[in-house]
């Protein structure tokens, strides 16, 4: 039970210095934690007419972050994606999967269209 406490509290800092750094580069979050008829978003930021739904991961290198989200995952990630565009009304909006990867001692790293061949080759 300490471990999952531990765990869940590593997560929600992680999330919080991923919001903090995606406001830094000129994203508006929308929504953090967000529930949706499909799951829960870590975060949904938006930058010009995009909404990045992102995926927030506490891990020593981008391989593992990268691997912790398997298709299935996903697969429901977009779809709450979409979801969230149309609860946020952003008609015309592309929805982009990110990875926001929180690291120790280091700065976050945010991925764009994380699970894109090129970005998983990286």
């Amino acid at each position: 039970m300490r471990d999952r406490r531990k765990a869940e509290q590593r997560g929600r800092t992680a999330e919080l210095l991923a919001a903090l750094w995606l406001m830094a580069k000129g994203y508006r979050i929308l929504a953090h934690r967000a529930r949706t008829p499909f799951g829960e978003v870590d975060l949904a930021a938006v930058k010009g007419r995009t909404l990045a739904v992102v995926e927030v991961k506490a891990r020593a290198t981008r391989r593992l972050a990268l691997e912790s989200v398997g298709l299935r995952q996903q697969e429901r990630i977009a779809r709450a994606g979409l979801s969230l565009a149309k609860r946020h009304r952003l008609d015309g909006a592309s929805v982009r999967l990110d990875l926001v990867i929180v690291r120790p001692w280091s700065w976050p790293e945010h991925v764009r269209d994380a699970w894109r061949a090129s970005a998983v080759d990286r």
